[in-house]
């Protein structure tokens, strides 16, 4: 008998079972459908572009056809390995702003303001810099400055201050708006992902068990007088299938896509669209699987004249540098090396609303296709989008992909796309800087940079994609739709809880994986009573 088990050994499950295992009263279970993280490629930070086409550990899903998209499927990459989707990321140690927390509490996540979450981002942080006001030093998540970075990026840079906009050391300091380099989850030049940091050190406690490879299909609840309590999952592995019971909790952390697919396959979810599906009510809630909501990211891409970018290096330099030279060369890059924070003219507050990454390597279609030649690629976001989406099951059989219906660009009042437009204009304008003059060959993608506003939409609806930041599918709340409580308890049902990505009630402001590890770090002071 275990007393916590814990589904999806991703970004927030290996921090769980790190921290709820440092009890050796009680014993903890950590369930994974992905293997071990034994992969050379995800721990040298460029193997990130190896791993692009690696299906064995990533979940490999894909939208609907999206409307607003020309109908096209956008590829959903989300980590199917011990670290989740911190053992494929490029690595960005972004927190977003003290107003992305602020308004979580305002809208009934009590206990989530920045003040409360700051500590909990300095906990998990181990940078390289020190510690100061807003970061910490001794935390088990390495942060540090990258070993290797571009001649292009420092041209991006240039171009960005030409434009106008200042240098930043920190984007997650005192202020996050300007352009520098990205800090990354990095130890000692290799990926920090939260396997490293936070599961192999736990992994040599008795009471911490870790099983890979392990599907669940759903989890279990004990019906008596009350509400239903969860009392345990069943899953397959190695072609057995087994049942666990839980004596305190069973933890969900699958991630917006896996975690509201868990709990619909449980009979937790919209009552109507579960029995559909010929499953089981256990409790009817209808917020299950919606409120989704990712940042949209469109590509502007130019040929490069000189051969500098990471376009032609082979593998074998990269392999012979990083592997035999003390982790040297491009292979420490975690390619979007630099990037930046901007206020749009439509910003309605003073938070940043447009996020760059820059790539000194032309990435079209996430890597997948390989273009000749040399080139570089500024990727540019909306941080706070307004079309909401959802997950929708297929089927009730766990092995079966759920649809994913993204609904980008679909707000009514066309603000997404109006913002859209806006990073496509201000990344020409960057691009187009004199930082670049001796490095600028012929435009790729858009074709042209005298495209007018009609003609830029529709290459926005012909080329943008995910920049892989899916949150809000568990949403955490105290309205009718929503599925957890401020405490991260599923609301109808007891011993059971949701903690990674799915329970964020809006998009932060930049990269989610390091929110994710905060939303973990406090989760375990709450299931321990220490928060």
């Amino acid at each position: 008998m275990y007393d916590y088990i814990i589904i999806g050994a991703g970004s927030a499950g290996c921090v769980l079972a790190h921290h709820l295992s440092e009890d050796p009263s009680v014993k903890v279970l950590l369930i994974e459908a992905g293997p071990r993280d034994w992969h050379p490629f995800i721990h040298m930070p460029a193997g990130l572009a190896k791993l692009v086409n690696k299906k064995g550990v990533n979940w490999d899903y894909n939208t609907l056809a999206e409307p607003q998209l020309n109908h096209r499927s956008l590829w959903w990459p989300r980590g199917k390995v011990l670290g989740g989707s911190s053992s494929i990321n490029a690595m960005c140690y972004i927190r977003g702003v003290s107003g992305d927390y602020d308004d979580w509490a305002a809208a009934g996540a009590e206990g989530w303001q920045w003040d409360a979450v700051l500590p909990y981002f300095k906990r998990a942080e181990g940078n390289a810099r020190g510690a100061d006001a807003f970061h910490g030093a001794d935390g088990p998540l390495s942060v540090s400055d990258l070993s290797h970075t571009n001649p292009l990026s420092h041209a991006f840079l240039e171009a960005a201050q030409q434009y106008g906009l200042a240098r930043n050391p920190d984007f997650n300091g005192a202020q996050q708006q300007g352009v520098g380099f990205y800090q990354v989850t990095l130890r000692d030049r290799a990926r920090c992902s939260t396997s490293v940091a936070y599961l192999k050190p736990a992994q040599t406690r008795a009471n911490l068990t870790v099983h890979t490879g392990a599907l669940v299909n759903r989890i279990t609840f004990a019906k008596g007088g009350g509400a239903p309590r969860a009392d345990g999952v069943t899953y397959s592995m190695r072609g057995r299938a087994l049942h666990q019971p839980a004596a305190r909790e069973v933890i969900l952390c699958g991630g917006a896509i896996n975690s509201p697919q868990a709990l619909m396959l449980s009979g937790i979810g919209p009552a109507d669209a579960l029995r559909r599906q010929r499953i089981e009510v256990v409790h009817d809630l209808p917020g299950v699987g919606r409120n989704l909501q990712d940042h949209l990211d469109i590509c502007t891409l130019f040929h490069a004249t000189q051969r500098v970018s990471y376009d032609r290096v082979s593998d074998a330099r990269i392999a012979f540098d990083y592997y035999l030279r003390g982790r040297r060369g491009p292979g420490g890059s975690n390619l979007a090396e630099a990037g930046g924070f901007l206020r749009s003219r439509y910003a309605p507050d003073d938070r940043a609303d447009i996020q760059f990454h820059f790539v000194p390597a032309m990435l079209d279609d996430h890597g997948r296709n390989r273009l000749p030649g040399d080139g570089y690629t500024l990727h540019a976001c909306f941080l706070r989008p307004r079309s909401r989406g959802q997950i929708v099951l297929a089927s009730n059989r766990a092995g079966d992909k759920p649809r994913i219906e993204a609904n980008y660009l679909s707000d009514p009042e066309g603000f997404d796309l109006k913002m859209m437009l806006e990073c496509a204009k201000i990344s020409r304008d960057v691009l187009g800087q004199r930082a670049f003059d001796p490095y600028r060959g012929t435009p790729i993608y858009p074709a042209r940079n005298d495209l007018d506003d009609a003609d830029l939409i529709e290459f926005i609806r012909a080329k943008a994609e995910s920049v892989y930041h899916p949150i809000g599918t568990c949403r955490m709340g105290v309205d009718a739709e929503a599925v957890v409580d401020p405490q991260l308890r599923v609301r109808g049902v007891e011993g059971l809880r949701v903690v990674d990505a799915s329970v964020m009630p809006t998009l932060p402001g930049g990269n989610t994986n390091a929110p994710t590890i905060m939303i973990a770090e406090r989760a375990a002071d709450l299931i321990r009573g220490r928060a």
